[in-house]
């Protein structure tokens, strides 16, 4: 099968090949997946996972990506809940070969039934932005109708995700970013932007909750502006900051079948829009994940057409 891969932290996306590989193989409990398409995230190369196992052991040259929408063309010995010829979606382990190829082999509880009318290019580009929103708003942010958010790169694929759910639950959304953001982020549903580069953050005010996608500086500034009883989540690493009287979390993104159904579902009714920015092939995939320029939204790889 064709694959990208790669072999040096150093290069980062810049030393993706795409190669001939060995297809996988089901193991206990697993699926093959035919992959249709294909999401990636280009802090991957910075994840320990994507070089070594869980033993610490070097495993390149690795596939990179974990986000997936294909169809299953194999069962794993004492796999059950998915059947052959099935469409699906869903978030591969990070410590095994990933997505940027034709097959993976996925656990099986892993991954979600894709509905007929949603698009391959449409599942692959769900699973990290929209469980990453989902847990980050509702599992560890523990959001509430009628409280504010502050949420971070609100233009981005996680960032709108984030926009969008917290609107859905009765939240009052301001979300952060570049100038060129604004209406983006509006059109997303924020209630107010606030242009990082020239607005005061401080005038914001206190909020609920702050998502925070951006870590450093921004996140100790955002701190000191959680109420008492609010909370900092943040998935870029732990808090280097805490608010004063609340929680500071951060956590790594958990595949969930149940939370992807409900994802999925809030797609098809149209409650739910995903921020997909361009959609390459497999065989331009290296070229496409290493962009000249800035993109919004989420890069797909189709690798099936």
């Amino acid at each position: 099968m064709k694959a990208i891969v790669v072999t040096d932290q150093a290069a980062g996306t810049a030393g993706m090949t795409l190669v001939e590989r060995p297809e996988p193989q089901a193991a206990i409990n697993d699926v093959v997946v035919q992959i249709h398409a294909s999401g990636f995230v280009p802090t991957e190369m910075a994840w320990p996972s994507t070089w070594t196992d869980r033993l610490d052991r070097d495993r390149t040259p690795s596939i990179p990506g974990h986000e997936l929408a294909g169809v299953v063309t194999a069962l794993g010995y004492g796999t059950t809940g998915l059947s052959v010829g099935q469409r699906v979606f869903g978030l591969t382990d990070w410590t095994r070969d990933g997505t940027l190829a034709e097959y993976a082999a996925v656990e099986a509880r892993n991954l979600a039934p894709l509905p007929g009318d949603v698009d391959f290019t449409v599942g692959a580009s769900l699973p990290i932005s929209g469980l990453t929103a989902w847990q980050g708003l509702f599992e560890h942010g523990r959001l509430q109708a009628g409280q504010s958010v502050l949420v971070h790169g609100a233009a981005g694929a996680v960032g709108s995700m984030v926009t969008q759910l917290a609107r859905e639950a009765g939240a009052y959304v301001i979300g952060t970013g570049r100038a060129a953001d604004r209406q983006t982020v509006l059109d997303f549903g924020g209630q107010e932007f606030v242009d990082l580069e020239n607005d005061a953050l401080e005038d914001v005010g206190e909020v609920d909750l702050v998502f925070d996608v951006i870590g450093g500086d921004i996140q100790k500034r955002s701190a000191r502006l959680i109420r008492a009883g609010g909370t900092l989540v943040s998935i870029v690493g732990p808090p280097e900051a805490r608010p004063a009287d609340g929680l500071a979390v951060d956590f790594v993104v958990e595949s969930d079948r149940a939370q992807l159904r409900e994802i999925v579902q809030r797609v098809r009714d149209g409650r739910l829009r995903t921020n997909i920015g361009n959609v390459s092939t497999l065989d331009d995939a290296v070229a496409a994940l290493n962009p000249t320029e800035r993109r919004k939204g989420k890069t797909i790889i189709r690798v099936r057409p």
